[in-house]
């Protein structure tokens, strides 16, 4: 069924085309950023679901939503804080190196093992990551990124150097005996160094723990805004669309009286949901009227052109979905002298007929 338009003045198809192409656009662009905030929110829940601090992520939330460029440059302070204190610390394990270093069995493990001069053969075949004190030393004055991030990497290190030793040379030999005493006296510094490590360590762990809620944080307030945006928006598209179809109606023809009847009539032959959204269709442009009421008084002849042109194409297609024989509810035949004098049984009628189905739908 096609609206008939009459004339379409300086507006014009094309307009009415570009219009519907602008609110199409529109709505693309809201479903590509409805899918992002369904994707991060569904990511949200699932982390949440594995996370066993929800009740304290929730107090947080409420303290940091509204300050999030805040939050991010809280958060690049505190990661340069914990790398300066990193520094700190590999420093002040530089002096147990030093002291270990100057030991007068370090001599033996202070460059990497001559393997051609010795004629160590086999050494690469049972040493797999050869080790240090020089090497160590290198990687912990590196200008260029490369160098020791945590002061456990240099301990591993120091242990290597001392383990291939021992691994190589049997017991017997004096290169073990030398490793294994100093081995001993490492670890015994290492463990009372070992508590400002794990204090740092845990310190590190609940700043990052703090960054990445932050992050978050921050995530949900951006998509947030989206959500806010994308309603402004479908409310805009939605005012756009509904001035294109008032300006296209006001253009066609109206619909006649005896269109009115046909439409009455047909009305009380819909279903009992159809019946309702043709009723909501009525109250979209009618404030006043009460779709959900236990009996509804609905005058056709009080709607405006568009709600009577919406009415007419949702019931169209209403019982063309039912099997239903459509009759004509779309003619425009000259009846309207003769109907004009049953006007006000017409009317009865068909309240009566919508009043008794509204009334089933609500016992129903």
């Amino acid at each position: 069924m096609e609206m008939p338009i009459q004339e379409l003045g300086d507006y014009g198809v094309e307009g009415y085309k570009n219009g519907i192409d602008f609110v199409l656009s529109k709505i693309n662009r809201i479903e590509k950023n409805v899918h992002e905030i369904e994707q991060f929110y569904l990511n949200s829940s699932k982390k949440q679901a594995n996370s066993s601090k929800g009740g304290s992520a929730s107090k947080d939330k409420e303290k940091h939503v509204g300050h999030t460029k805040k939050q991010q440059q809280d958060a690049t302070s505190k990661e340069t804080d914990a790398s300066k204190r990193m520094q700190e610390l590999i420093r002040q394990f530089g002096k147990i190196l030093h002291q270990i270093t100057q030991h007068k069995l370090a001599w033996p493990f202070m460059e990497p093992v001559d393997v051609e001069g010795l004629g160590l053969h086999d050494y690469y075949e049972i040493i797999e990551k050869p080790m240090d004190f020089s090497t160590i030393k290198k990687q912990m004055e590196a200008k260029d990124g490369s160098g020791y991030k945590n002061v456990r990497e240099i301990c591993a290190d120091v242990r290597l150097v001392f383990k291939n030793a021992m691994k190589y040379n049997d017991e017997k030999n004096d290169f073990h005996t030398m490793a294994k005493t100093l081995l001993e006296k490492f670890e015994g510094k290492w463990l009372q160094f070992l508590p400002k490590v794990t204090e740092e360590e845990k310190r590190r762990d609940e700043e990052e723990a703090h960054l990445q809620l932050s992050m978050q944080l921050a995530q949900e307030v951006t998509h947030a805004k989206m959500a806010r945006d994308m309603c402004h928006e479908l409310f805009e598209a939605e005012i756009h669309l509904e001035d294109l179809r008032e300006q296209l109606v006001q253009r066609c023809r109206r619909i006649s009286t005896e269109e009115k009847r046909q439409l009455g009539t047909a009305l009380t032959r819909l279903s009992t949901d159809d019946l309702s959204r043709a009723l909501e269709i009525v109250a979209q442009r009618n404030p006043g009227f009460i779709a959900n009421a236990e009996e509804v008084d609905l005058d056709i002849d009080a709607q405006s052109e568009s709600t009577l042109w919406r009415l007419k194409f949702f019931v169209k297609d209403a019982l063309q979905a039912q099997g239903k024989p459509e009759q004509n509810i779309g003619g425009n035949n000259n009846k309207d002298n003769n109907e004009n004098n049953n006007n006000s049984k017409r009317k009865r009628e068909i309240c009566d007929a919508l009043a008794k189905t509204a009334k089933k739908r609500v016992k129903r």
